[in-house]
């Protein structure tokens, strides 16, 4: 009995003694250097991961927002940029139009300088309002001494023409018939046999003029290409003025007269000026006294196309 309590005591004091030597080395072991130093470089690395972590997240976020700045900044620098660029092609052609307008209002004023006849000039404002003939609207009227039934020219291609004549006049504005309107009937005689004859309209621009009441004779005088002008007969349109050229002859044996088609001298589609003239030469009206024209034309001849170039702003 007393060995075996001695052999349990003997057992439990090993036990305890390994325990404490186990203690023993762990303290021994934790509380080296090395160990320590291990746990701080452990710790430290764990921690400058942690760290360079953190600011590579921070540093995309930045830079994504900065990035959508810019973006932003660029987006409306890039459409300031285009609405500058749009001015710019804008302010281009408007010089380029000036330009343009300007060359044309110096060539018409040359030619205005070359009538013979007292004239004002006009500009085209628009289409006969109730649509009843091939009529054009102009910007000058009675005050400006425009009067029924005055003849309308044009300077285009470097050559003056016929354009038609005024038909109806208001206070600021008048009514011009065209030549093609099927209305015309312009008194005209061929410039090189001299053959008369009255050229019509057939209602569209685009349609020949016709040339009637021609002798039979003329059949062998005529050709193609030959330039027809105003006869003066009738008194209404000034002699000598072109009207177009010859572009086919109508010939039948048992009819007794010709029939020509002309090819109108003014570009209707291209017109913009035009000059309402009358009768009375420069010379002419010197000599008489200005209330035999109401005396209305010899006002509004001082200056009226200067005036009309410089209100443009094209020519001072």
């Amino acid at each position: 009995m007393k060995n075996g309590n001695q052999k349990k005591l003997f057992n439990t004091d090993a036990y305890v003694f390994a325990g404490l030597v186990i203690v023993s080395f762990s303290l021994l072991l934790f509380s080296t250097r090395s160990f320590i130093v291990n746990i701080k470089d452990t710790g430290l690395s764990a921690f400058t991961g942690l760290r360079g972590g953190i600011h590579s997240v921070s540093t995309f976020f930045s830079r994504a927002v900065l990035s959508i700045h810019e973006l932003g900044t660029l987006r409306s620098d890039y459409a300031e940029l285009q609405e500058r660029l749009a001015r710019y092609e804008q302010l281009e052609r408007s010089s380029a139009d000036i330009s343009r307008e300007n060359n044309r209002l110096r060539e018409q004023l040359g030619f205005s300088q070359t009538i013979e006849w007292e004239h004002i000039s006009a500009e085209i404002s628009g289409r006969d309002p109730d649509n009843l003939f091939n009529a054009f609207v102009i910007n000058k009227g009675k005050v400006h001494g425009i009067q029924d039934d005055m003849p309308v020219i044009a300077f285009q291609n470097g050559k003056q023409a016929l354009v038609g004549k005024v038909v109806q006049t208001a206070q600021l504005e008048s009514l011009v018939l065209p030549l093609f309107d099927n209305h015309s009937f312009v008194s005209s005689r061929l410039a090189q046999s001299r053959y008369e004859g009255i050229v019509e309209g057939q209602g569209s621009p685009h349609l020949p003029l016709l040339m009637n009441s021609i002798t039979k004779r003329a059949v062998d005088e005529v050709n193609e290409g030959d330039l027809i002008v105003t006869s003066g007969v009738g008194g209404l349109y000034p002699q000598g003025i072109a009207v177009g050229r010859i572009s086919s002859i109508v010939f039948q044996e048992d009819e007794t007269s010709l029939q020509i088609k002309v090819e109108g001298a003014i570009d209707f589609s291209k017109l913009e000026y035009v000059f309402v003239v009358s009768n009375k030469t420069h010379d002419s009206a010197k000599n008489q006294d200005p209330k035999n024209f109401d005396g209305a034309l010899d006002g509004a001849l001082n200056g009226t196309l200067d005036r009309d170039l410089d209100s443009e702003g094209e020519i001072n």
